[in-house]
């Protein structure tokens, strides 16, 4: 990840929907958990826990209840 300015979990969130538009993520993935995500960018677990809460916002992942966190839908051009 750069190091532009700005919160880490969001520059977390924008790459996952990076990885969503480009379809590395299709609808329908799960993504990994938080302390996975956590480590794959570096990161500790509550700023992953807050990306997905930010993924969640955007509308692009669900996490049902002891399911997972899962690829709802593609985001807008």
């Amino acid at each position: 990840m750069s190091e532009d300015i700005g919160y880490v979990y969001v520059r977390v969130a924008d790459a996952v929907e990076a990885d969503i538009r480009a379809g590395t993520l299709p609808v329908g993935a799960r993504l990994p958990n938080e302390r996975d995500l956590g480590s794959q960018y570096g990161v500790a677990h509550g700023t992953a826990r807050r990306a997905v809460q930010e993924l969640r916002d955007r509308g692009l992942v669900v996490t049902p209840p002891n399911k997972g966190t899962f690829v709802t839908k593609p985001p807008k051009a």
